[in-house]
């Protein structure tokens, strides 16, 4: 069973070069774990096959922390949330964000993000990002990304025409499970905000959190979510439970479930940037190379938004181990 299951995929993926079906992908997620090696195998596979050797790695920046007054459990920068020690903080000034990007390009990176915790923008802080991008890229040559929650469309065509290549949204989770993580926005408000980083083109970043109780089932709807989103960069995170959230006291995803899901999202989205995001320190331990060699292909290298990651030169070591050269993958430049 598990021998032909995995030659079938292998000969849509590689030799036929169709995606695998939704009921396909279902089948591959119920392997046995002895089966994750093998699927890691063809995953990696694929990622050459499609991708190239490239890795692309990238720097993100908390320019504005806390006090976002959306209900995400999973996030520690909720003003909901009075037990996290997360506490707001002002957005930073354009010295501040400068000096991060430029630690950024000394890694190595093509890509730096701007992250800020709002429910979405207003016209004060778009502008202060658009500065902020213009100086980030005549100053570093970086490709600048923005992460500033929902937008509406007209916010999208500005930020598009202010020089953001890439936006940020992630849907986070499958729409079914959307309701037990987060109240005070839907789904579908995100999609459309998706929508709109598509129509004024900008490259789209959607991504995923795996671990908040979420079924197989409910990853798997999430994939094909994610295939109608379109995205061209999608970060999997891995929850890191945060003191004082309503999700604080989860588990931790096992290592080896971990890099069974990161070989499925290679193989349900071929063609796409799969870049290593939070939780993969504390998750995966010890097997954070064999995720590269799971369906990997970019990485958040240094600190997340609120917790910590480990030593970028650690990163750096362990790419020129695997001899992947570090590069741009982006579409949009």
């Amino acid at each position: 069973m598990t021998r032909s299951t995995m030659s079938a995929a292998e000969h849509a993926l590689l030799d036929e070069g169709r995606d695998l079906t939704k009921e396909e992908l279902s089948v591959l997620s119920r392997l046995d774990e002895s089966s994750t090696p093998s699927l890691a195998a063809l995953a990696h596979e694929v990622r050459l096959d499609r991708c190239g050797p490239t890795v692309e790695v990238e720097g993100i920046l908390s320019a504005k922390t806390g006090g976002c007054p959306e209900d995400c459990h999973f996030c520690s920068q909720s003003s909901r949330f009075s037990d996290s020690p997360v506490r707001p903080g002002p957005i930073l000034n354009l010295d501040e964000i400068l000096a991060a990007a430029r630690e950024t390009k000394e890694l190595g990176a093509s890509e730096f993000c701007i992250v800020c915790a709002v429910r979405g923008p207003d016209q004060r802080l778009i502008d202060r990002v658009l500065e902020a991008t213009e100086l980030v890229m005549h100053e570093t040559g970086l490709n600048v990304a923005a992460s500033l929650g929902i937008l509406a469309r007209e916010q999208a065509r500005t930020l598009a025409e202010g020089g953001v290549h890439r936006y940020n949204h992630n849907l986070e989770t499958a729409r079914s499970f959307f309701p037990s993580i987060v109240s005070t926005h839907t789904w579908e408000e995100r999609f459309e905000t998706c929508t709109y980083v598509h129509e004024f083109g900008m490259e789209l970043c959607c991504g995923a959190l795996l671990g908040m109780g979420e079924s197989d089932e409910q990853r798997i709807e999430l994939l094909m979510q994610l295939r109608d989103a379109g995205p061209a960069e999608v970060p999997i995170n891995f929850l890191n439970p945060r003191p004082g959230t309503p999700l604080g006291d989860r588990t931790l995803v096992e290592p080896l479930e971990a890099i069974k899901w990161i070989a499925l999202f290679r193989l349900a989205l071929p063609e796409v940037i799969l870049r290593y995001a939070g939780g993969r320190e504390v998750t995966l331990r010890e097997l954070q190379a064999m995720g590269m060699t799971s369906g990997i292909n970019a990485l958040i290298v240094g600190n997340y938004l609120t917790t910590l990651g480990r030593k970028p030169q650690s990163d750096l070591q362990m790419i020129d181990d695997l001899r992947m050269p570090i590069g741009a993958l982006s579409k949009v430049i």
